[in-house]
């Protein structure tokens, strides 16, 4: 029955083109990228593009670390048996869910906190930033999802010589206009 309502809330309050551009799976995704509410899959743009770009599979969801707790863990179990590697995981506001994602996994997990209608977006980051000891999340800037796309393709390329060697060639890129 939750697994019912869950799909129903997504369609109901996903945007036809948004599913559209944002499949909620693909075949073997190394990259899990989570957003604690369907209204900031827009904000993913960047960060599939920059993925797609370096030819690595990911999987887009909507999960409320608060909303539907049972859901995000049994996600994030099934993401981990299924073969991700990395997590990236945003949220506004109490922004729990990096948190939530990786109390429930030893995959790296990178939190990216949104700015919501108040604080702008402090009050995300410090909820992201402030783990325990032994439960690391690491953390980008707000609405920083292109940085936390690159910080998942540097851990990945520790294992993987033609993602590193990608990415060696973006990173001269950036670099041509100060030579």
């Amino acid at each position: 029955m939750k697994k019912n309502f869950y799909k129903t809330f997504l369609i109901e309050h996903l945007p036809s083109n948004m599913v559209a551009n944002y499949p909620m799976s693909q075949e073997n995704p190394k990259i899990s990228v989570l957003v604690g509410s369907p209204n900031d899959l827009e904000l993913l743009k960047g960060l599939k593009k920059i993925l797609e770009e370096f030819d690595i599979a990911a999987e887009y969801k909507a999960l409320s670390a608060h909303r539907v707790p049972d859901l995000t863990i049994d996600y994030v179990h099934k993401a981990d048996r299924n073969g991700t590697q990395v997590f990236i995981a945003g949220a506004g506001m109490a922004a729990h869910l990096a948190g939530t994602v990786a109390a429930h996994t030893t995959k790296p997990v990178i939190g990216v906190p949104i700015k919501g209608p108040n604080l702008d977006g402090m009050d995300a980051l410090l909820s992201t930033v402030q783990m325990p000891k032994g439960i690391p999340v690491a953390t980008v800037a707000i609405n920083s999802f292109e940085n936390a796309a690159y910080l998942a393709i540097e851990i990945l390329a520790l294992n993987d010589v033609g993602l590193q060697k990608k990415l060696e060639s973006y990173r001269k890129k950036l670099r041509e206009p100060y030579l």
